[in-house]
């Protein structure tokens, strides 16, 4: 059975109503990256990064999987597919795709202060200053916030560098180190990029471009691959 990795990014999600963070009306509008996304936010902040990770883990349990989770999830029935997502929400899972592998955290999921191997589903939306791990000390999102390390990186590019196709959607390719993932694929396979404003990624053989979103994009091409 032919392996395809898909690499996602927020594109397919904002199709679930899920706001972006570099979209024209992205978060980054709203919010400074080091004011809520970063270590030194948490540190002088904690009450404020907490906020704003509750009501983004508040409107995740108020939207559900596209056309595009939906259409990703049949691809199973005739390929071993593993999909290698920048996106913190669970849409995937929810649409029931079987081996998903989130690069920058869980939104669902919070971890310790103290040590990052003690990790907890949270139950509910929200989390508070007081919430302790088993440890005693304060939980944090589950989340990889800016110049902290991506420890997914590397299973993720063992996973690139086996793929007998190789799909990206809803990513502009920009945020690295996600959008060097590419670069693992084994040259010559099959390469299909979909997003609206996509732009062609340099020395990529065999890349087909699929300028529109997801919804549409994606159920487009998994007929194709099924067929």
């Amino acid at each position: 059975m032919k392996k395809i990795v898909v690499l996602t990014g927020a594109g397919i999600s904002a199709e679930s109503g899920i706001r972006t963070f570099r979209g024209s009306d992205g978060l980054w509008e709203e919010h400074r990256i080091e004011d809520i996304a970063t270590f030194e936010a948490w540190q002088r902040n904690p009450g404020l990064v907490l906020d704003f990770y509750n009501q983004r883990r508040k409107q995740l349990f108020e939207v559900k999987p596209n056309a595009a989770h939906l259409a990703l999830v049949e691809l199973e029935k005739n390929f071993d597919v593993h999909i290698i997502t920048q996106n913190v929400d669970d849409l995937h899972e929810r649409a029931g795709s079987g081996q998903v592998l989130h690069l920058h955290g869980e939104l669902k999921k919070v971890r310790s202060t103290v040590d990052d191997n003690l990790i907890h589903t949270l139950d509910g939306w929200e989390l508070k200053l007081g919430d302790l791990c088993a440890r005693g000390s304060q939980l944090r999102p589950h989340i990889v916030w800016f110049g902290e390390a991506v420890p997914m990186i590397e299973p993720a590019a063992a996973l690139a560098s086996e793929a007998d196709i190789f799909i990206v959607i809803g990513t502009s390719l920009n945020v690295y180190p996600a959008a060097g993932l590419i670069h693992f694929a084994k040259p010559g396979i099959p390469v299909y990029l979909i997003d609206p404003q996509a732009e062609m990624p340099a020395r990529i053989s065999n890349l087909s471009v699929l300028r529109e979103a997801a919804g549409t994009g994606v159920p487009r091409l998994v007929k194709q691959l099924m067929h």
